[in-house]
């Protein structure tokens, strides 16, 4: 699903025009940004929650060269899922029947 797949949807589940659905979806996605910025922590429940992490300095190579880079500390946004969406996506999984392999009908046995 696509942001633009998003704002369709709110459009449609909640009866508004397309330019209401877009203000709200991105209205969400900055206030998510901006909890993240300010070093806050997301948790919507039932769904999971947003957060950051910190990483280290550290030394890269360059792929083409090989040359030695210095990759400065950053944080980086880290979403973890809720028990409850885990749950959900794997009810789904396990109602879909699994494809089991089909043994071959040949009486003859296979030559190496």
């Amino acid at each position: 699903m696509t942001k633009a797949d998003l704002i369709d949807e709110v459009s449609r589940l909640a009866e508004l025009t397309r330019k209401d659905s877009e203000v709200i979806v991105e209205t969400i996605f900055d206030s998510v940004v901006r909890s993240l910025r300010a070093g806050d922590k997301i948790e919507i429940r039932g769904f999971g929650s947003f957060r950051t992490r910190q990483r280290k300095p550290r030394v890269g190579r360059n792929p083409k060269t090989g040359e030695r880079v210095e990759v400065p500390a950053k944080k980086i946004p880290f979403f973890k899922p809720s028990k409850e969406l885990k749950d959900l996506v794997n009810e789904s999984a396990a109602a879909a029947p699994a494809a089991t392999p089909v043994a071959p009908t040949s009486s003859v046995p296979p030559t190496a």
